[in-house]
């Protein structure tokens, strides 16, 4: 099974029972629009925490019933990261959702030893892309959570793709490892680790899957250019989920697929105690909503 469309992924989706989600600096137009319609969606029931004032002149405006008790007042970003954290942690929340507030300042709460959320795992952020030119959705990985990941560290973000899409429903998803090449070669670095977890995943120790790797972009989505190379594995030309040698290819690959490549976007950070959702502050209300979506699936 593969899921070609947001859409299609909200219709595999439905009949869920409701979520409490903690939404952190909720003093945001495109944020409330996306936990609205999604608590008109019957996904969520918001907490909302941010410029109290702020909010509910934001819900009058876009005409949403909002009791002053499900706004938690909060003063600037940080005491929003962190009342938001601590509500989780408090088991107030079942989803945590990124309001108007840097991914950093959030995600800082998120980690803290002290008063975080971690789950005891690699954290790693996946994004969900809908691009025009593909034929079913991509998931890349990790663009926002490890700068540099060993292969240690490239396994467990490995893992947490793949688990992820056999929740979506996937029975055996398809992981490229990029590189720049298909040889391993001393000087790429990434181009060993890459081999190592695709014997690995050969051994079956990430469940069912094909993994492939090294790999470059243009084999792995594009079956023509695989066959033209001669290159020959169930992965090229029909990936699922992309593995980016760095923090800086998954964002660049992520957001180049996004932007220039006219793709629509969600995105989770696995591997705390809840979901949690990072779309970019500038991101359309529609966008957050289909993270908000899944997220209130996974959990």
């Amino acid at each position: 099974m593969v899921i070609a469309s947001f859409p299609e992924l909200k219709a595999r989706l439905r009949d869920l029972p409701p979520k409490t989600a903690v939404v952190a600096a909720a003093h945001d137009e495109h944020t409330l629009q996306a936990v609205f319609a999604a608590r008109r969606d019957g996904l969520i029931q918001p907490v909302l925490v941010g410029h109290k004032a702020e909010i509910l002149s934001i819900a009058r405006d876009l005409k949403e019933p909002l009791s002053p008790d499900q706004v938690v007042d909060a003063a600037d970003d940080v005491r929003c990261a962190e009342d938001s954290v601590a509500l989780i942690r408090s088991g107030g929340g079942d989803i945590l959702i990124k309001g108007l507030l840097q991914t950093g300042t959030l995600l800082k709460a998120v980690v803290s030893r002290e008063t975080g959320i971690r789950a005891g795992g690699v954290m790693s952020h996946v994004a969900i892309l809908d691009v025009p030119s593909y034929h079913k959705l991509l998931y890349v990985t990790d663009g926002g959570m490890v700068v540099a990941p060993d292969l240690e560290q490239k396994r467990h973000i490995l893992k947490n793709a793949l688990d992820f899409c056999r929740f979506l429903g996937y029975d055996c998803p398809k992981a490229a490892a990029l590189c720049a090449v298909e040889t391993v070669s001393p000087a790429m670095p990434e181009t060993a680790d890459a081999a190592s977890l695709k014997a690995e995943g050969e051994r079956g120790d990430f469940g069912p899957c094909a993994v492939e790797g090294p790999i470059a972009l243009d084999l792995a989505t594009d079956a023509e250019a695989a066959r033209v190379k001669g290159y020959h594995s169930p992965v090229a030309g029909d990936a699922d989920i992309l593995l980016a040698p760095s923090i800086a290819a998954g964002n660049l690959l992520g957001k180049s697929l996004y932007g220039l490549a006219g793709g629509e976007m969600a995105g989770v950070v696995l591997g705390a105690k809840v979901p949690i959702t990072v779309n970019s502050r500038g991101a359309t209300a529609e966008e957050k909503y289909w993270s908000i979506l899944i997220c209130a699936a996974m959990k």
